[in-house]
């Protein structure tokens, strides 16, 4: 690889951030390797603006629950959200194209040095990889909506009732778990957690900032291991919580 390896925090259709977040890291397309977290699209105000962006770029990245929800809708296995903002995806002459480049996004992306996931990993899967990589992600399966929804669990992987208040003992945020553990090196990236905005901790990288809800769009640059953020232009959704 000659160029370096960025990676996006939950852009949820914020497309103009997403650009200007791609100027001020200088991406080089061809060079650089371009990785969001997932949740590229919903609650934002450009979702189809977004995708056509990331596929011109040949992005990367994996695949998050607001992406599992707009699949779901457009095969009509799920009913919209009242927060949702898919319609203009939706209509969009090039739509099944594009939803089936986000289908193909994977759970799980690894390197020697690096995993990347939208929300966790267990800490009861020795090998991360081989348990997200075969998974449907058109089924429901406990894997896949601990990857796609963890913040909180215990040492068995299991997770709270719910995540907010924060819960008490034994729950704590699942990459305490990821740091303690002694058969593993590597760095966790992902997203999903606006609440608890960006975390730079050792071997993980927590990029979810809440652009949608008004506050930044962040990505790190893993051979820099440095975070560059833009400020949102305005808080998108209508709720200043992030859930």
């Amino acid at each position: 690889m000659s160029g370096r390896r960025i990676f996006i925090g939950d852009i949820q259709g914020c497309l103009v951030e997403l650009e200007e977040l791609l100027d001020a890291v200088q991406f080089q397309a061809g060079i650089d390797e371009l990785h969001p977290v997932g949740d590229l699209v919903n609650r934002g105000p450009l979702s189809l603006g977004v995708l056509r962006l990331l596929r011109e770029l040949d992005a990367g990245g994996v695949l998050g629950n607001h992406d599992l929800h707009a699949l779901m809708r457009a095969r009509g296995e799920r009913e919209a959200g009242g927060r949702d903002t898919l319609e203009g995806l939706f209509s969009a002459p090039e739509r099944d194209e594009l939803l089936e480049w986000l289908s193909e996004r994977p759970l799980i992306r690894a390197w020697p040095d690096l995993l990347l996931v939208h929300a966790g990993v267990s800490p009861t899967w020795k090998d991360p990889v081989s348990t997200l990589g075969d998974l449907d992600s058109c089924s429901a399966q406990p894997e896949l909506e601990f990857a796609l929804g963890v913040r909180y669990c215990d040492a068995d992987g299991l997770r709270p009732e719910s995540d907010w208040p924060p819960p008490s003992a034994p729950f704590v945020p699942w990459y305490e778990h990821w740091q303690a553990r002694k058969d593993e090196d590597r760095t966790v990236v992902f997203g999903h957690w606006a609440r608890n905005g960006l975390v730079c901790e050792p071997r993980v990288r927590g990029l979810d900032t809440g652009c949608v809800w008004g506050k930044q769009l962040t990505a790190w640059i893993a051979e820099e291991d440095r975070v560059v953020q833009v400020n949102a232009r305005e808080a998108y959704s209508p709720t200043s919580l992030p859930g």
